[in-house]
């Protein structure tokens, strides 16, 4: 496998993993934490926080191979860390990763 084709796959894996992890927050915060607190239904919360909790570890475990093949710095690699903490965090990330991966690409 060449080094492009190992870059492009792992930028890709984390865009997938980042997009998941981002919409399974967003599901906990808007839907079922309403739905536990306002309708009381805690099965919600049990289900899509676990998800997003596997989501949330699969995050954190690519974001350093990642940054390690893609030569991220210190801060970039940061801001991938903190974007995964706050709600919608991760498609900011992923917008700047798509243009990266557009150049990426063209080169």
């Amino acid at each position: 496998m060449s080094v492009d084709s190992k870059k492009s796959k792992r930028l890709k894996t984390f865009r997938v993993v980042g997009i998941a992890e981002g919409i399974s927050f967003l599901l906990l915060l808007f839907i079922a934490m309403p739905l536990k607190y306002v309708w009381d239904w805690p099965l919600a919360v049990k289900y899509v926080g676990w998800a997003h909790g596997v989501l949330f570890v699969a995050y954190i475990y690519v974001v350093f191979p990642a940054a390690r093949i893609m030569q991220w710095s210190f801060s970039k690699t940061f801001f991938a860390l903190v974007a995964s903490l706050l709600p919608f965090g991760p498609f900011i990330f992923d917008r700047n990763m798509t243009q990266e991966e557009k150049e990426f690409i063209q080169a």
